[in-house]
């Protein structure tokens, strides 16, 4: 699908704003770093180890977590939002985000299960259940509107109370774990980690991108849709597949952040001016937010470490009630 020119330039910002957060990143924090250092430390030819351990295996990783968290978080966001015609839907608000914690808290606490790509399988596995008790209850009126919004959410506050029953039943110290990985968190991330979610993300965006034209369809309208030859079942049991698992693989590495997912395809919409959601900015834009939000986070209260999600959360709270007020505006 071609992409209109002001798109590309919002790409290109972005991208030029993620280079600047890595360099940041990289140079700043309570092991400071001077340019050649973090040079000759990702080139091989850094002898203090010290150097090398937190470039390479503390602060390399966490980057790369961020980068791919953010724009998969974005995509999928996009996706949502396109084929619901509803900026509000995003999978941390109608609630398979919250579904999606609870397959990775059943395998953390109940099973066991601390390997990436288990999580990855267990977040899979609760993002679709969601959706399709979702897609049951509101299919009367078909996955599209306020009352996808409205059913969502009531399933996501179900999910959450369970959520938070499943914390309280578990050890203390896995409780703990627990609760801090609830929050949204990428303290910690190392290579074991990140690697599976490379790999889903290196699979799963370009069947996003290829998806791209469903979409744009989708957004024209169901009737439009299908006088245009395209089987609306199928484009959108595709789309919300594909929109799951890039929102699982984000969550079984940083848990459920949020804000992401919802403001990144909007402020993608609002830079480029296209008259729907764009998959390719959002997702540049989702990385950048993420990055952007977890270099503050780590560095507002150093050598304290805010959970990113806290602080991704309160941004979205506030964006929400933004986007609510604007609504009642106009009516």
């Amino acid at each position: 699908m071609p992409y209109h020119r002001r798109s590309l330039w919002v790409v290109a910002i972005a991208f030029a704003v993620t280079i600047a957060l890595i360099i940041a990143t990289l140079l700043t924090g309570e092991f400071t770093l001077s340019p050649r250092g973090v040079l000759d430390a990702l080139t091989g030819r850094q002898s203090d180890d010290l150097a090398n351990l937190v470039v390479l295996e503390l602060r390399l990783p966490r980057i790369l977590a961020c980068l791919l968290v953010g724009a998969t978080l974005g995509l999928s966001g996009a996706i949502f939002q396109g084929m619901a015609r509803n900026p509000l839907a995003s999978p941390d608000v109608v609630g398979f985000t919250t579904g999606a914690a609870t397959g990775v808290l059943v395998l953390l606490l109940v099973e066991g299960f601390a390997v990436t790509a288990s999580l990855s399988i267990g977040a899979m596995i609760g993002g679709f259940g969601t959706a399709l008790l979702v897609y049951l209850l509101a299919l009367r009126r078909g996955i599209h509107g306020q009352r996808l919004i409205l059913v969502g959410i009531a399933v996501g506050a179900m999910l959450a109370a369970l959520n938070a029953y499943l914390i309280t039943r578990a050890e203390l110290e896995s409780a703990q774990a627990a609760r801090i990985w609830m929050h949204g968190s990428l303290n910690g991330v190392s290579w074991p980690q990140v690697l599976p979610l490379v790999f889903w993300t290196a699979l799963l965006v370009p069947i996003a991108l290829a998806l791209s034209r469903r979409l744009g369809l989708l957004e024209l309208g169901d009737e439009l849709a299908a006088s245009l030859g395209l089987s609306l079942h199928r484009a959108k049991a595709q789309l919300i597949v594909v929109s799951i698992m890039l929102a699982a693989v984000a969550i079984s590495v940083g848990g459920p952040i949020g804000f992401i997912a919802l403001a990144a395809p909007q402020l993608a919409q609002r830079l480029a001016r296209t008259g729907g959601v764009s998959l390719l900015p959002s997702a540049a834009l989702g990385a950048s937010l993420l990055l952007g939000a977890d270099l503050l986070a780590q560095r507002m209260l150093a050598p304290f470490q805010i959970p990113v999600g806290l602080l991704t959360g309160a941004l979205g709270g506030a964006y929400l009630l933004y986007l609510l007020a604007r609504d009642w505006q106009r009516r």
